[in-house]
């Protein structure tokens, strides 16, 4: 049986201060608590209201950056060779888009695009973004745009934007004169920045990427503008509260010709090569063109991997400017330029005959340095070694003047180096030197080599700008003009014209040098057996120049090469592969007495200068002069002219 539990006897006065001390801790923890709350509301509403509203205005208003228009570029007589038109593009904010991979497949099936569209949109959003809107598709059509507008509230943070594009009406023909622009990359970005000027491209998508729209970028590009919106949850703009307008670029005017241009391309006929036409009173380039070339208007939205690919694969190199880049023995272009140097060395003079058996040997050599007639010329002074193309004459002048002089007067007259063309694409070619084969092959500068850079051959290379540029300096009797584009920039309702550019003159003992040296090239076209005369036959106007065949291979190669094979016991023409062919070439300018314009012309693996380079210099002579005469180069207009369209 168990025990009775005894009774707890309560002390009441113990409880009661029990409770009366958890009371008063409760009160205090309650009445801190409050004080803080009385704290942090004080500070919300009075001592961080500023901070706090201008937070709160942030997250409904916001300054949006406005891109410039960019200035359009014109022929010199008003024709558009890059305008902006209004292109329709669907852009996309990731941010406001739930399922982003879903809604990229959507909009592909919706718009008829392939997968990629989807790829390259993203590998932009992989890379460092500027813009809140990617664009997905740009470029789009009008039924596109349409069909987009019909399915929108299906696709929430999708938009269509319109805006300017870039476009070049003429495609190919000015592709390697006024460039293109593309979309900024990771290494334009890192190069504004390193330029400071990162902030002038707040939402421009392009940039200047090659020829005039990369040279004159500052200028075409022009200032962005901004403008205070009100957006809603969304990130849509409600309205618009104030708004700078932006600094659109300016219009530039270049020198060159769409008709002369247009000629050259017509006269190439598809044929691998360059013209280059230049005024010979400022420098200014009427033409300048490089077959084969490609269309401009690809790169500006983004050129796709296949149609790159197929451009760099291309055998043709159409990508290279063969005006500025492309690098050709000069060949007897170059023999005016010798002629030159010849009578300021004193070592010849206009009356120093040579005899020409059709071939020149070293003192003490057996090898005999060729002429190209077999037989020769007979005596043969400096206009008549010009005239002919002799090179016994020019093998003889360079032996005695040695590669030193050579190579120091031709570095005067441009040769070796960059011209200055106001594009970035140019190749300073190759002007050897016994110090060049020295560092770069190891070998000493032989006395036979010497002879062939006599007459344009061995290691020396040109870009027939250089070619233009130095036989315009002899044309003008000295002076060095920078060939250029830029002719006038428009500010506003005002045209600013560009003063020619000139180098220091190339100053000789005696200005007849020059009228001797050119002499020698009206000889080139005027007597019956100059090597041009029968491409400039009965020309209205008196020409001059100098015709060039440039060796693809050595004549010693070409002479072990068979021109026949037997088959079925006769003999069989030989095909020589295309490549292999000489390089025709040609200088010259008109008229003889009043140098307008000078030409310089390479072709590829045509044969003789005379027969293929020359003609091409008539044709471009006759149509300027013609055009000339009929529809007179009109002062540069403020607006496009009209009159011949």
């Amino acid at each position: 049986m168990k025990p009775k539990r005894r009774p707890t006897i309560h002390d009441h006065t113990i409880e009661a201060n029990l409770f009366a001390r958890r009371a008063i801790a409760c009160m205090v923890v309650a009445a801190a608590v409050f004080l803080v709350l009385l704290t942090n509301l004080y500070h919300l509403q009075v001592t961080g209201f500023q901070e706090f509203q201008t937070r709160s205005n942030s997250n409904r208003i916001t300054v949006l950056p406005v891109a410039p228009n960019r200035g359009l570029i014109y022929d010199r007589n008003g024709e558009i060779l890059a305008e902006n038109v209004p292109v329709y593009s669907i852009e996309i904010v990731p941010e406001e888009v739930d399922d982003l991979d879903d809604t990229l497949h959507r909009l592909a099936t919706l718009l008829e695009l392939d997968e990629t569209a989807v790829e390259s949109f993203r590998s932009q959003l992989r890379r460092a973004r500027r813009f809140p809107q990617i664009p997905f598709a740009d470029n789009i059509s009008e039924q596109q745009v349409a069909r987009f507008s019909l399915h929108q509230h299906h696709f929430p943070g999708v938009s269509v934007e319109a805006r300017l594009q870039r476009h070049y009406p003429f495609g190919e023909l000015f592709t390697h004169v006024v460039g293109y622009v593309g979309r900024i990359n990771r290494q334009d970005i890192e190069r504004l920045r390193a330029n400071d000027e990162y902030g002038r491209y707040a939402a421009t998508r392009t940039i200047g990427k090659l020829g005039v729209e990369r040279y004159y970028e500052s200028i075409l590009h022009g200032r962005p503008g901004y403008q205070t919106v009100e957006v809603n949850s969304r990130g849509r703009v409600v309205r618009t509260l104030d708004f700078t307008p932006p600094v659109p670029g300016q219009d530039i005017y270049l020198e060159v010709d769409i008709e002369v241009q247009k000629i050259a391309m017509q006269q190439l006929q598809g044929r691998r090569g360059a013209i280059v036409v230049m005024d010979s009173d400022t420098g200014g380039l009427l033409a300048m063109y490089s077959n084969p070339s490609y269309d401009a208007n690809l790169f500006v939205h983004g050129i796709s991997v296949q149609d790159y690919q197929a451009l760099l694969q291309d055998p043709n190199n159409p990508l290279i400017n063969r005006a500025s880049q492309g690098r050709y023995p000069p060949a007897s272009t170059i023999k005016p330029h010798m002629s030159l140097l010849g009578l300021e060395s004193g070592l010849i003079d206009i009356n120093t005959r040579v005899w020409d058996p059709g071939y020149y040997q070293l003192p003490g050599v057996e090898r005999r340095f060729r002429n190209w007639r077999s037989w020769g010329h007979g005596w043969v002074d400096m206009k008549k070694a010009i005239q002919v193309s002799n090179n016994t004459y020019f093998y003889k002048l360079a032996h005695e003047l040695g590669i030193d002089r050579i190579h120091d007067f031709m570095a005067e007259l441009g040769f070796g180096q960059s011209t200055g063309i106001d594009i970035h694409e140019e190749n300073a070619a190759l002007l050897p030197s016994r110090g060049w084969k020295r560092a770069t092959l190891n070998e000493p500068w032989y006395t036979g080599e010497t002879l062939s850079v006599g007459i344009g051959q061995s290691f020396w290379t040109v870009t027939p700008l250089q070619l233009a540029t130095s036989t315009n300096t002899i044309v003008t009797k000295g002076r060095r003009l920078q060939p250029r584009f830029l002719r006038a920039v428009r500010h506003g309702e005002e045209i600013e014209y560009q003063e020619p550019f000139e180098l220091p003159p190339l100053q000789l003992r005696s200005n007849d040098y020059f009228t001797a040296v050119m002499d020698g090239m009206e000889r080139v076209i005027s007597r019956v057996d100059g090597t041009a005369h029968a491409a400039f036959l009965n020309a209205p106007y008196r020409a001059a120049g100098k015709t060039g065949t440039a060796q693809v291979i050595s004549r010693a190669e070409a002479e072990r090469t068979p021109e026949y094979e037997i088959v079925d016991g006769q003999q069989v023409p030989i095909e020589v592969d295309e490549r292999l062919r000489d390089n025709a070439t040609y200088i010259g300018y008109a008229p003889a007495d009043d140098p307008q314009i000078t030409v310089a012309i390479a072709i590829e693996n045509v044969g003789g200068g005379g027969r293929n380079a020359a003609p091409i210099a008539r044709r471009i002579f006759d149509f300027y002069f013609d055009y000339q005469r009929e529809v007179e180069l009109v002062t540069l207009p403020l607006e496009r002219d009209h009159a011949r369209d």
